[in-house]
Formats: C-alpha cells, structure tokens, sequence
C-alpha cells in the first residue's frame, strides 16, 4: 500500500510540473534574402550581436544570405524548410512584390509570421541646387522637356513602384533608373546624373549631413520621430510628411520575422519572446535611431491583420504600375 501511495505521488507532482518550454539545440540561422552590407544584412547581425552580448539564447545565431535571383533563394529556401524551427527569415516587401512580378511560387502564408520589429520611412530627396520645397519640385517635373531622372535600387520593387505612384500623383513624368544600392543611388543624385531619389534615410545620411543632397519630404503620416540634429540645421524629425507639402502619399516598408511553415506553437512562442526582449536591447534602439527606422513590435493576430492589409496595398500599387507578370 504504502508503495502505491508514494508512486501516486510521483505521478501527480510530475502532472503538476509544467512542461519545459522549447529553445533551440542547435544553432539558428536568420536568412538574409539579399547581399552582404546591405540593410536586411546589418539588421540581421545587428540581432546577432543584441542576442549574443545580451546572453537572450544558448545556442548561437549565424547570418545567412541568400540574396541570389533578387531575393528569390532565400523565400523558397524557407519554403522548402518546413517543420525546421532551426531557420528564421527576416524579410521586408520583397515577400509581396517578387511573387508578382517574378511570378516565383511563392506566398508569405505558407510561412509562420513571427513579429513585425520595424519599419523602414522612404523620403523623396533632391540636390541642394534643384528645387527647395515638394511644390516647387513638382512643378519643376512637370516643366522639364524630358522626364525628370528619379534614381532607386532595383526595378519593379519599392523604389519604382513610389516613382510611378507619385506620377500618378501629380501628373509630373519621371525616368526610373535602377541602381546596384541605395548608395549608388545617392552618389548619382550627388554628382547630378539624376533629379531625385526615395532612398530610405540611412541610405542618404552621409550626403545629406555634407550639405549635398535636399530632404523634401518623408512619404508617412507623420514625421520621423528623431529629434537629435543630423545636419548642421536639421534633425529627422524635421523634414515634414509629404502630405504637409501637399504631396498625399504614404508608403512604409515593414521589417518583419518568419519561422517555415509547420511549426509547433511553441517554437514561434520562443521567437516571439526572444524578438520582443531584442526589441528592448540597447542594440535595438541605437540601431533604430542611427538607421532613422520606425521602430514596432506586432505579433500574433495583429500581425497577420497587418500582413493581410499591407499585402493587399503593394499589390494593389503593383498592380496599378503593371508590375505584374502575367
């Protein structure tokens, strides 16, 4: 009897006992789906290095990239992943945009949302010796004989799809010119080869600070939240909405983290914790000051409601731009 009673025991403190909350065994990659240097590439190993010095995992991560048909490797690479909670991908309007115009098999829902951790204000900006407000550079466009050069990184993606929005806009004709990077971009806006570009902040920061290029306006509903000067006269914070201007247009471009498809609840619990307390990092918030980013953290419904929407409006851009491959 007195057996039984001690084996009883076991068993109930063992059912009251709550299981062991899963983390990885092995170590993570997070998966790049674009080049070395690039932004998807120093937010990532910013991460890294917000993990690892913040002791927020056991097992090590490792940055992997994947950037090979414009991005393309790494979403079916993470496709063909599924069941691995050993592979997370940080990703941005790519996972919308490449489906459609590259027509590849692909669709963010066959992955597991993890949490948006950011998202990226584009600002349209001009030389310091064009046009000094939105208005005049609109009727500036308009005027020319030729179509005014609007330079960006890569074509059919962020930077064309806000050229032909902002035609549509204002009735003003620009010409696309694709770049390898938004430094490319910046340089060539430098050197006059082009009127303008939408390059994201960081991408013109260092030829904004020396005086070379004009901040016209940031394509948002309201102004970049950091108020540390940049330039001799000006923080982030002082460059108006596009709206303000009289330019209604706004566009923003989310940082977000997925797991493969067919994981178990528990495995995207980690990944949300474990984003949620980089998000809280030092790291983190330097980051998101240096790089002028917006910083969010959604999860969860939320998240995919935001997916949902923020899908249906690139395509809806895409679609008016014919972008979409038929």
């Amino acid at each position: 009897m007195k057996t039984f009673i001690k084996a009883t025991s076991v068993l109930a403190m063992l059912a009251a006992t709550p299981a062991m909350a899963w983390e990885p065994t092995k170590p993570v990659e997070i998966v790049v789906a674009a080049g070395a240097g690039g932004a998807s590439d120093q937010m990532a190993r910013m991460m890294q290095a917000a993990i690892q010095k913040n002791n927020l995992m056991k097992q090590p991560m490792v940055v992997t990239l994947k950037g090979a048909a414009s991005g393309a490797e790494a979403l079916i690479y993470m496709k063909g992943s599924e069941g691995d909670p050993n592979k997370v991908l940080i990703a941005y309007s790519l996972i919308y945009m490449l489906p459609l115009s590259a027509k590849i098999p692909f669709n963010w829902r066959e992955l597991t949302p993890v949490s948006v951790i950011a998202m990226d204000q584009f600002v349209l900006w001009d030389n310091t010796e064009g046009p000094k407000t939105v208005k005049d550079f609109i009727a500036a466009a308009k005027a020319a004989p030729a179509p005014f050069k609007m330079g960006g990184t890569g074509s059919k993606r962020e930077d064309q799809v806000l050229t032909v929005f902002m035609e549509k806009k204002t009735g003003a004709k620009f010409a696309y010119l694709p770049y390898k990077s938004g430094g490319e971009a910046a340089t060539q806006l430098v050197g006059k080869h082009t009127e303008s570009n939408v390059n994201n902040p960081s991408e013109n920061l260092e030829v904004w600070r020396a005086n070379q290029v004009r901040a016209l306006c940031v394509f948002d509903k309201e102004r970049i939240s950091y108020k540390t000067k940049v330039t001799d006269k000006q923080s982030w914070n002082d460059i108006p909405t596009c709206k303000e201007e009289g330019l209604d247009m706004q566009y923003l471009m989310l940082r977000a983290m997925f797991l493969p498809g067919k994981v178990k609840p528990e495995e995207t619990a980690f990944y949300v914790d474990l984003f949620k307390k980089v998000s809280q990092t030092a790291e983190y918030k330097d980051y998101m000051e240096k790089q002028a980013l917006k910083p969010v953290f959604i999860t969860g419904k939320d998240m995919v409601t935001f997916l949902e929407k923020d899908d249906a409006e690139n395509k809806a851009l895409m679609e008016e731009a014919g972008f979409v491959a038929k």
